[in-house]
């Protein structure tokens, strides 16, 4: 069971992932270090835990989460190695560094270490996160203790190390392009009339009561119609090129109805 956590960089990320764990861990467990002591200094303030060195979370804590950038990661842990592996005691290392492998992280820090390789979003900030794992030597009771400590961050789901990189790309990337398209739902509703800040929260909150939609309905092609959900048919009319008359979605989207010859194929 781990008893101090320690993080090794408090980018965006890095602090996002130290705030969900303050709020599952006593803080006084956490330790904080960085390149920039200010930003890990700020950071602590706000949390209430700790700051220390580099050399010093390497060398003390249990959990250790590598918060760099993939290109920072060599870095990073090239002075480390000695420290790590002249530890008596078993640590799990815990990679958010998109597109290094575990097989990568234990080459850089010098030994066949446990490690967790996450891949979370910038929603975890807000503790709706979707973050991946995998995980290579750690216990079942490490991995359990492990998601106890993210859970405020949001939702975990383990995958394959062969997916990561994949799922990653679906939410890890994401929310790049759902801002994007609130921004231009946004930017259309102005061009309406709207007042910019009421345009935005219209557009952010369509898109937040649409996820919770497809999550709690637990919809897997959201543009297949089916009697039990209200997802919109204008889409799957858009896909397949077939519309009912008398719908009014597809009225509204401003749909051509079901061709006469096509009209027994509707169900």
């Amino acid at each position: 069971m781990r008893k101090t956590i320690g993080f090794l960089g408090c980018g965006n990320m890095g602090g996002a992932i130290a705030r969900a764990v303050c709020k599952a861990a006593d803080p006084q467990s956490v330790w904080l270090a960085n390149r920039t002591p200010a930003k890990a200094e700020a950071l602590a303030a706000e949390l209430g835990c700790n700051t220390t060195s580099n050399d010093e979370v390497a060398g003390r804590c249990d959990l250790i989460f590598l918060a760099v950038k993939p290109q920072m990661m060599e870095e990073l842990l090239a002075p480390l190695r000695f420290t790590l592996a002249e530890r008596p005691g078993r640590f799990v290392l815990c990679s958010m560094a998109a597109g290094l492998s575990i097989g990568r992280i234990q080459e850089m820090a010098g030994g066949d270490y446990p490690v967790i390789r996450i891949m979370p979003n910038t929603p975890a900030s807000v503790g709706a996160g979707m973050i991946q794992y995998c995980t290579s030597g750690v216990t079942a009771e490490e991995e359990a203790d492990f998601l106890r400590l993210m859970a405020p961050a949001g939702r975990l789901d383990a995958v394959p190390e062969a997916l990561i990189d994949a799922a990653s790309c679906v939410s890890g990337c994401g929310p790049a392009w759902v801002y994007q398209f609130i921004e231009a739902l946004a930017d259309g509703g102005v061009a309406c009339g709207l007042p910019r800040a009421k345009a935005q929260e219209y557009a952010a909150q369509m898109v937040l009561g649409s996820a919770k939609l497809v999550l709690e309905l637990s919809l897997i092609h959201i543009s297949e119609p089916t009697r039990r959900t209200p997802i919109s048919y204008a889409v799957f009319c858009l896909k397949k090129k077939r519309c009912r008359p008398a719908s009014p979605r597809v009225r509204a989207a401003g749909l051509p109805a079901t061709p006469p010859d096509r009209a027994s194929d509707d169900s």
